[in-house]
């Protein structure tokens, strides 16, 4: 599948909400409350101190993510990602793409490292690309994430460094 990433704005706004909405009501991979707002999964996704991209393929958007730094002062230097496929682009290299699209982005943004601070066991195909990424299962959190179908599952935190 042939992509297109840009940085998304404020007038992709509606598109954005129609790929985080699915992902947020059905609750199994962010941390997120499943009845969030579109307001405040927007700002969420791309308030003040984010940066937000979208993924086309042929004019239909097919993935998005966001980019901050992991903390603030001393942490600053870390990169941070979410990443949402949509349901239609899933398992045609939409995650792998963004992921390698942020990778660099980060590396222009001056970030040395890059770190998922919770990456749901149970989204084995996340666990395996970011693997396959190079990212290391740099802790677990043993059931630190309430599954709506599984209870209390494991939780990641996943880490690379840039440089």
């Amino acid at each position: 599948m042939t992509l297109s990433i840009r940085q998304a704005t404020s007038a992709d706004a509606d598109t954005v909400w129609t790929l985080l909405e699915p992902v947020i009501r059905q609750g199994e991979t962010y941390a997120l409350p499943r009845d969030m707002t579109r307001e405040a999964a927007l700002e969420f996704w791309m308030g003040e101190g984010r940066w937000c991209f979208l993924a086309e393929h042929k004019g239909q958007a097919v993935g998005t993510y966001l980019m901050k730094a992991n903390q603030m002062g001393g942490g600053d230097h870390v990169a941070n990602c979410g990443y949402v496929t949509a349901t239609s682009a899933r398992g045609q290299g939409v995650a792998q793409a963004l992921c390698e699209h942020s990778q660099a982005e980060a590396r222009r943004r001056g970030f040395t490292a890059m770190q998922f601070n919770f990456v749901v066991s149970t989204n084995t195909g996340a666990v395996r690309l970011w693997q396959k990424l190079g990212y290391e299962i740099a802790g677990t959190l043993p059931g630190a994430f309430l599954h709506p179908v599984h209870g209390p599952v494991d939780v990641h935190v996943m880490f690379k460094t840039l440089v």
